[in-house]
């Protein structure tokens, strides 16, 4: 894409490796970060002498901190009409698209990088399935080998809350923490602002504001529900999950493998897991596709629809090595109401394999790179 866009953008959450990658793929561009008060100070008060210097074939990091500079980037791009001028990465979603979308529609691609995949994790080092949904994804965690009961406090505190008090202005951290936990013990259910507020003692339009910056941050997100004409009776609100499952797990209090075993709260983070990374297969392939699920009003629920023109890919993710009936059956719901889309119809669990079946296809969480 840098060979048909002056400007690509990578988003993604703090330490997920967007500058690796930018500068791995970019290994003759020069660099310069705006997290460093100098040259964040430099851009603020002088935009055309910073880019003066960083012209053309730059990375800027942490873009999202000097937004004033798009305007600017603008007229460099629209006057020399050259791909790849600029690599622009910022961990703030919202804050940077918003900004981005004023200044730079039509000249710029934007791209999402999530933590490591199990991919991308085999190559490093073996694991368990409760391994990496307890450790979670981040480079850092299997580059320097950290506990990460000892990476995430840390995480959090050097990045959640300081977007926090930047963004919010939240003065009462303690409370904003324990906000973070009962979205956690949420996670894989419906969003429900109107409970959280009630034990937080807050209006439910400051848990929504609360949430926002979690979501701007690459902390946590929903998932849509389908929305489509047949049924009135589809539930509408959307299902909370987190970016990394290894922030989940500590958020929840479990600290080991044998906790997450006899944990109840093991099949949600197995369906958050499987989720992020059949999303993070879409992103690394550069795929527009749409994530939603399905639940009418009769509690009938399909975990995960996947959207591709008029293929819908079903898929239903369970934290056992069993292959159940009722599992299978649930995968249908949707066959005789959907008829103007192609079905494919899939079970993702615990086992090593992936097995071909003439109605559904069972596909293990090691596999989940190859789909949908």
């Amino acid at each position: 894409m840098a060979g048909k866009f002056p400007v690509i953008v990578i988003t993604g959450p703090r330490q997920s490796g967007k500058t690796t990658l930018a500068k791995s793929s970019f290994p003759t561009y020069r660099y310069v970060s705006l997290e460093n008060p100098q040259n964040r100070e430099f851009a603020e008060t002088d935009p055309q002498g910073f880019l003066k210097i960083y012209d053309r074939h730059v990375i800027i990091d942490e873009a999202q901190n000097v937004p004033q500079l798009f305007s600017y980037i603008q007229q460099i791009v629209d006057d020399s009409h050259e791909p790849g001028q600029y690599i622009i990465s910022g961990s703030q979603n919202f804050l940077l698209i918003e900004k981005i979308a004023q200044t730079l529609a039509g000249r710029v691609y934007i791209t999402e990088l999530l933590p490591l995949s199990h991919h991308e994790i085999k190559q490093i080092q073996t694991t368990t399935v409760y391994q990496e949904m307890i450790t979670g994804s981040y480079p850092r965690i299997y580059s320097m080998n950290i506990d990460p009961r000892d990476f995430y406090p840390g995480y959090i505190k050097t990045y959640v809350e300081r977007d926090v008090r930047t963004l919010l202005k939240v003065h009462d951290l303690k409370l904003f923490r324990k906000f973070m936990m009962l979205l956690a013990h949420q996670a894989g259910q419906l969003f429900n602002a109107l409970e959280i507020s009630k034990k937080l003692g807050i209006d439910s339009k400051t848990v929504q504001r609360w949430f926002s910056i979690l979501e701007t941050s690459y902390l946590a997100f929903t998932l849509a529900p389908w929305h489509n004409n047949f049924s009135k009776r589809l539930i509408k609100t959307p299902k909370l999950y987190f970016y990394d499952t290894g922030l989940l797990c500590y958020l929840l209090g479990i600290k080991s493998t044998d906790e997450l075993i006899h944990s109840t709260y093991k099949g949600a983070i197995f369906e958050n897991y499987a989720l992020l990374e059949l999303m993070k297969t879409s992103f690394g392939k550069g795929k527009n596709y749409g994530f939603y699920f399905w639940r009418d009003g009769n509690q009938n629920e399909i975990d995960l629809l996947i959207e591709d023109g008029i293929t819908l890919h079903c898929f239903e993710m369970k934290a056992s090595l069993t292959v159940k009936t009722e599992h299978l059956h649930a995968l249908h719901y949707l066959d005789s109401i959907m008829e103007h889309y192609d079905l494919t119809h899939s079970l993702i669990n615990f086992s090593d394999e992936t097995q071909e079946r003439s109605k559904e296809r069972i596909i293990s969480w090691k596999d989940l790179n190859e789909y949908p």
